[in-house]
């Protein structure tokens, strides 16, 4: 299969090309790496021991999409591509309503120009009803609390409007609750530009004195011990879960949506305290009010994806805190080079 991977070099990108390439598909990285790095891509060559096309691009330029998507001649586009900070996409609206909206409605064109019909498209559970009782289905009401939740939901209605008028196609959407960890061999992981916007990441960085402190937003929530509470997911399971899902595509019509979590939340104080215990490092923290767009709790009920993809979560939060410190030791300063 040949698959062309938008925001490749990214987090999950990354993980994932390095899946598809093991399997033997023929990957193109389509990434403008706006909070990404090229670097990234070499280390995925190296870990998969195979080579991958590579086009630098912005999936708001359509002829850059065209062009690139022309001459590799996909059979599938996994859609991971797009601006995703809850923080800042509401202190930049316009940003990341044209470049998520605006971007994926180019590429579906490109797609219906070069005749694929395929596509994996990178959602997220901010789409979800914050108040509505979790775990959340696939089938709970959304209702964005955040700018970027808010692109996400707008983008799978125009895939699946785009899909319900495309014959033949076939598109796979994926609510991803909230991916952490890294590669085993700490070749690759999460790296983001500037202060880090998810938890581990900034944990990490505390842990190895990058940071002072790690800020922890609000402690009244109806959780366990008032922090917030996710599903989080190891990037490895993440990855093999795209790989499930351009399986099923592949004989698939129409368009459906699958929960990609564990079904389990973890707070932030728990995550901090597992995170200690499995790297042996402490991580001072101050509580500060909420953050604007933050929920309480975010927890899947993934059975769907078990049941249609045959897919199924396999790390632990322990799995998680180990293979994200090993990134950051062997990588302290990310993918960048030591001024």
């Amino acid at each position: 299969m040949r698959v062309f991977v938008t925001g490749g070099a990214g987090f999950i990108g990354s993980h994932t090309l390095v899946q598809l390439m093991r399997k033997g598909a023929d990957v193109l990285s389509y990434d403008n790496y706006c909070n990404s790095s090229p670097e990234a891509l070499s280390r995925v060559k190296r870990l998969a021991q195979s080579d991958l096309a590579i086009v630098e691009g912005d999936i708001c330029d359509p002829g850059a999409l065209e062009r690139a998507m022309g001459d590799f001649k996909p059979d599938a586009v996994i859609h991971f591509a797009g601006l995703k900070a809850v923080g800042e996409s509401a202190e930049k609206p316009l940003t990341y309503y044209k470049n998520n909206i605006a971007g994926s409605i180019a590429l579906l064109e490109v797609m219906n120009k070069i005749g694929c019909s395929k596509i994996v498209f990178s959602s997220s559970a901010t789409v979800y009803d914050p108040d509505k009782p979790f775990p959340f289905t696939e089938d709970t009401p959304l209702k964005a609390a955040s700018t970027y939740g808010r692109t996400k939901h707008f983008i799978e209605d125009i895939i699946r409007d785009w899909s319900a008028a495309t014959p033949g196609s076939s598109a796979a959407v994926l609510r991803y609750f909230n991916p952490v960890g890294a590669h085993a061999s700490g070749d690759i992981g999460e790296d983001p530009v500037g202060i880090p916007n998810n938890l581990l990441p900034y944990i990490s960085r505390v842990a190895q004195g990058s940071l002072k402190e790690l800020q922890v937003f609000g402690d009244c929530y109806d959780t366990a011990d008032g922090t917030g509470a996710r599903d989080y997911i190891h990037v490895e399971d993440l990855a093999g879960a795209h790989l499930a899902a351009l399986e099923y595509i592949a004989g698939a019509k129409g368009c459906e949506t699958f929960n990609i979590g564990t079904g389990t939340a973890t707070t932030v104080l728990a995550m901090i305290r597992a995170f200690e215990a499995a790297t042996e490092q402490s991580v001072p923290y101050r509580i500060t009010g909420p953050r604007a767009g933050d929920v309480s709790t975010t927890v899947a009920n993934p059975s769907k994806a078990e049941q249609v993809l045959g897919w199924k979560a396999e790390h632990d939060i322990e799995a998680m805190c180990r293979s994200v410190w090993n990134w950051q030791v062997r990588n302290p300063n990310g993918y960048r080079t030591p001024e």
